[in-house]
């Protein structure tokens, strides 16, 4: 899951955009009591606002943090890991190739609206899906189905993917198979995403009599994802109130959830935008926790008390280039006088929390395809010079665009980074235009679209396989980076049609050594971001693709 996740970097709606609170400030809460008071309500804090309450329509990291509480897929990943696990389904089963997935479904289970899950509910989804129509068929709006099952029963778009999807079929009451054209390397892992995850089949009744609309690049999106009362999963929670206003969603224990009951019985999500503002709060006692603690608050927080853990590393940042922007970037050797212009150990260094990495590649360590063979590009600010003369580009002047109002887990202050790149590339003789943008819609339209030359972006990794990453950027012609380069694109594919890990794992790094050589852009950094609950709270195990249950938080006694 792109925690926010870079092709997944998509338009949100003008209608959920709200105005920010300022640093610090929190609402009032429905109990008025301050943490160490209350034992009924869980406060957490995000970066940013959910954009949807129906995850199949969402793409980024703080959208699923709210609906992962609410919805549940056919397979999940171990708590604190990234193992698949059943979810709705006990068990699951492929034939040899792949194409064929059965599952066997939890008995017992009931939706948020009284309804039964059974295998009829799960093909009405995926059915659900597949006939979308019209704005639905957007990749700002289906992202996932697309990259995970491919297009439409009627793709409407040239562009958009050949379907990948055959069949759902209820075989009895809880057997499920579902039937793909060709294997894929995003299955089984794509059935464990929270975009699809299992809604009930009243709820897509009402879903299917509302459109979602565009006008130009900006999506409207409909109304029974902006707003609770429609909208209907298994979880352990159920969402009841979306006060943008207050920028909260709040969430109440759903009793009848077939597993092991929340410990608390009310869950409320709150944006605070900066870093210093939900650390404020956590120590004000306004909220129990919040998420992407900034570097430099970690040591200190623990000192106070606080609980900090820290997730392990499976993300990747990088510095972005689009060659549909700025014609200089179609030269390779402008390329690569950009990646040596960085000093990446630098920016870890200052940046980055402890534990993380420069990044030599589009995949990190942790993740099997990563390759020791990759073409190097280290800090040389006198090669970067060179190659920027070889290419007939001295005088270099190009945009970079930076985001705005945002942290992200790879990219804990996106300004500060920028700030440090953009000296980086002056030292050099590049001449750099800053471009600050709010970070949705603004920036993510910006960057999907191609139009910025330069930008930052980064992805969280949704389950651990190689074309998770390399794949979600370079399987084909993506608008964000304006390339066509038919090796880089069959070299990522290679793998995704290989049914043995051990064929995939030598094709992802061989992929790497492609990519690299190519230098569509520049990997710059790994981080493992930390998550802090306040010093009364039992917190959930943390996730490393940042997939925490907080049915699993509790309050000390």
């Amino acid at each position: 899951m792109r925690i926010f996740k870079p092709r997944a970097a998509r338009a949100i709606t003008a209608v959920v955009a709200v105005s920010l609170i300022a640093a610090g400030c929190t609402s009032k809460r429905d109990s008025g009591n301050k943490s160490g008071d209350r034992k009924d309500t869980f406060v957490f804090a995000g970066a940013g606002d959910p954009g949807s309450l129906d995850p199949a329509l969402a793409s980024d990291g703080e959208t699923f943090r709210v609906t992962r509480q609410a919805f549940e897929a056919l397979l999940e990943h171990e708590p604190g890991g990234t193992k698949l696990v059943g979810g709705l389904a006990e068990t699951w089963s492929s034939n040899d190739k792949g194409t064929v997935w059965t599952f066997n479904l939890r008995k017992g289970v009931k939706f948020h609206d009284g309804e039964k899950l059974n295998a009829k509910a799960v093909c009405a989804n995926y059915d659900h899906w597949f006939h979308w129509k019209g704005t639905y068929q957007s990749s700002a709006v289906s992202y996932y189905w697309q990259t995970i099952m491919g297009g439409f029963a009627k793709n409407e778009d040239k562009e958009t993917p050949e379907p990948n999807y055959k069949s759902c079929t209820a075989k009895d009451e809880y057997t499920v198979v579902i039937e793909v054209k060709k294997p894929s390397a995003n299955l089984p892992g794509g059935f464990s995403l929270n975009s699809l995850a299992i809604h009930s089949p009243k709820a897509i009744k009402e879903y299917e009599k509302q459109e979602a609309t565009a006008k130009g690049d900006a999506i409207t999106y409909p109304k029974y994802s902006q707003e609770a009362g429609v909208v209907a999963g298994t979880g352990p929670y159920k969402i009841v109130k979306w006060n943008k206003g207050n920028k909260e969603v709040v969430l109440e224990r759903f009793d009848d959830y077939w597993g092991e009951k929340a410990k608390i019985k009310k869950l409320i999500f709150r944006t605070i935008d900066t870093e210093e503002g939900r650390r404020q709060a956590l120590q004000a006692g306004d909220i129990d926790g919040y998420d992407l603690v900034a570097p430099a608050d970690v040591k200190t927080l623990k000192d106070q008390g606080y609980v900090v853990p820290t997730r392990d590393v499976f993300n990747l940042f990088y510095l972005g280039m689009s060659q549909g922007a700025n014609k200089a970037l179609k030269k390779k050797e402008v390329r690569q006088a950009i990646a040596h212009a960085i000093d990446r150990e630098n920016l870890v260094k200052t940046q980055l929390p402890e534990g993380g990495k420069v990044a030599d590649q589009f995949m990190p360590d942790t993740v099997a395809g990563y390759s020791k063979n990759v073409k190097q590009y280290p800090h040389d600010t006198a090669k970067a010079k060179e190659l920027l003369k070889k290419a007939g580009e001295e005088k270099l002047e190009i945009e970079f665009c930076y985001p705005t109002e945002v942290t992200r887990p790879y990219m804990p202050a996106p300004q500060d980074i920028f700030e440090l790149l953009k000296a980086d590339l002056e030292k050099a003789g590049i001449k750099v235009k800053p471009k600050p943008m709010k970070w949705a819609p603004d920036y993510l339209d910006a960057t999907e679209s191609g139009s910025c030359a330069l930008h930052m972006l980064g992805w969280t990794g949704d389950f651990n396989d190689g074309y998770n990453f390399i794949g979600t950027w370079f399987s084909g012609y993506n608008k964000q980076w304006g390339f066509k380069d038919k090796k880089v694109f069959d070299a990522v594919n290679a793998g995704s049609k290989m049914g043995k890990l051990e064929d995939r794992i030598a094709a992802y790094e061989k992929a790497n050594e492609v990519i690299m050589d190519y230098l569509p852009g520049v990997p710059l950094s790994s981080s493992p971001p930390a998550i802090a609950f306040g010093k009364n709270v039992n917190p959930p195990k943390v996730s490393p693709l940042t997939q925490e249950i907080f049915a699993e938080a509790s309050f000390k006694k």
